[in-house]
C-alpha cells in the first residue's frame, strides 16, 4: 500500500494538536488531546501514539497508511538525535530522548523539531511564505518563538537553539524578568503576557482615562486583545502600548533582516490576530531601522495558517525526509 498520509503533531504544554496530512500538505483530519505532564511527562508520547491509533481505526485505516510522525515540541531540539535539550512545562528532564520515545510508543518513524521552527516550515510550505525559501517566522503568543529558514532549510545552530528570537535582548538595562532567566527579552514586551504587563504599567499611572482604563477599572483585568481593540478606537493609552511593542519588535526584526535578508518575515501566533493595526505599526518601525537594500527586498506579512501551521510544518519534516531518500 502506498503511504499517503503523515501524522503531524504540535506538542503544547496543555494541549497537543494532531493531524493526518497528505504528502501535498492537505489536512485530512485534525483533533486535540490534553497534554499529560504528570509522572515526569512519561505519558505524553504513549497518549499521542494511542490517539493516532484510535483515530486511524475510526477512519478505517491502519498504520500502513502513515509514512511517519513529525512533531514540533516547545524548546531547543537536537534535530539529528531527536533529543529535547531543555523543557520547562512538560515534566521531562533535560536531554529527553523524545524521538526514540515516540518511535517506540507508536512503532513508526518520527522526526522532532522545535515548535516555532515547525510553524515556520508550515508557513513556508502552505502559508504566507508562499514557497519562499528564505523566511523568518515569529510566533507572538504567550511567549515569542522564532524559526529561521535559509534556502529551504531550518537554521539549527550548533545545538539546536537557533531562532530563539523571543530571547533577543530588547532592553539591555532595567528590563522585565523573563522566564528564561534573563531580563529585557523581546518576549517580555511583544508576547501577549508582555503586552498585558505594559498595559497594566501604563494604567497604573495617576490620572489615566479612556476606554482601556474603563475596561481595566471594571474588573481589574486587561488582555492584549483589549489593547488592540482600544487602539483601533483611538484610545491614547492603548496606542502608547502598541507603539512601544511595535518599536521593540520592529527593531529586532530589522536587525534580523539586516543579518539574513530573508524574502519574508511572517508574524504568527495569537497576538498576530490583531491584524493590520499591529502589522502596519511594526512595518513603520522596521523601515525605520532596516538597511535600505533590506527594506526594499524583505517583506513583512501576517501568517495565514493559524493553529494549523505547527502540524503542517511537522508533517513537512517527514515529507522532506522522504524526498531525500
Amino acid at each position: 500500500m502506498t503511504k499517503q498520509w503523515i501524522a503531524g503533531v504540535d506538542l503544547g504544554g496543555t494541549t497537543t494538536k494532531i493531524a493526518f496530512i497528505t504528502l501535498d500538505g492537505e489536512i485530512i483530519k485534525k483533533w486535540e488531546i490534553p497534554t499529560d505532564n504528570s509522572n515526569e511527562g512519561k505519558n505524553i508520547t504513549v497518549n499521542i501514539a494511542n490517539s493516532i491509533s484510535e483515530k486511524l481505526k475510526e477512519l478505517g485505516q491502519t498504520k500502513d497508511q502513515l509514512a511517519g510522525i513529525g512533531m514540533g515540541a516547545p524548546g531547543p531540539v537536537n534535530y539529528e538525535t531527536g533529543v529535547m535539550l531543555n523543557t520547562v512545562n512538560l515534566g521531562w528532564q533535560s536531554n529527553f530522548p523524545l524521538q526514540a520515545s515516540l518511535e517506540q510508543a507508536a512503532s513508526l518513524p518520527a522526526l522532532i523539531e522545535n515548535d516555532a521552527n515547525c510553524a515556520a516550515l508550515g508557513e513556508m510550505w502552505k502559508g504566507a511564505g508562499n514557497g519562499a525559501k528564505d523566511i523568518v517566522c515569529v510566533t507572538l503568543g504567550t511567549g515569542v518563538g522564532g524559526g529561521v529558514i535559509a534556502n529551504g532549510n531550518i537554521v539549527q545552530g550548533v545545538n539546536g537553539a537557533a531562532g530563539e528570537i523571543g530571547h533577543t535582548t530588547a532592553i539591555p538595562e532595567g528590563g522585565a524578568p523573563c522566564n528564561c532567566g534573563k531580563t529585557g527579552c523581546l518576549e517580555t514586551i511583544a508576547s501577549a503576557t508582555g503586552i498585558v504587563r505594559l498595559a497594566k504599567e501604563a494604567l497604573s499611572m495617576p490620572g489615566v482615562a479612556g476606554e482601556l482604563a474603563e475596561k481595566y477599572s471594571s474588573d481589574g483585568s486587561v488582555s492584549a486583545k483589549d489593547v488592540f481593540d482600544c487602539a483601533r478606537n483611538g484610545d491614547s493609552i492603548a496606542i502608547k502600548v502598541l507603539n512601544e511593542v511595535a518599536c521593540h519588535l520592529g527593531l529586532v526584526l530589522a536587525n534580523i533582516a539586516n543579518t539574513l535578508n530573508p524574502e519574508k518575515i511572517v508574524l504568527g501566533g495569537g497576538v498576530s490576530k490583531a491584524g493590520d493595526i499591529l502589522l502596519n505599526a511594526v512595518k513603520s518601525q522596521f523601515e525605520r531601522f532596516s538597511f535600505s537594500s533590506v527594506k526594499d527586498s524583505t517583506k513583512l506579512a501576517l501568517a495565514t495558517l493559524g493553529n494549523d501551521a505547527g502540524v503542517i510544518g511537522a508533517a513537512w519534516l517527514i515529507k522532506n525526509k522522504l524526498l531525500e531518500c
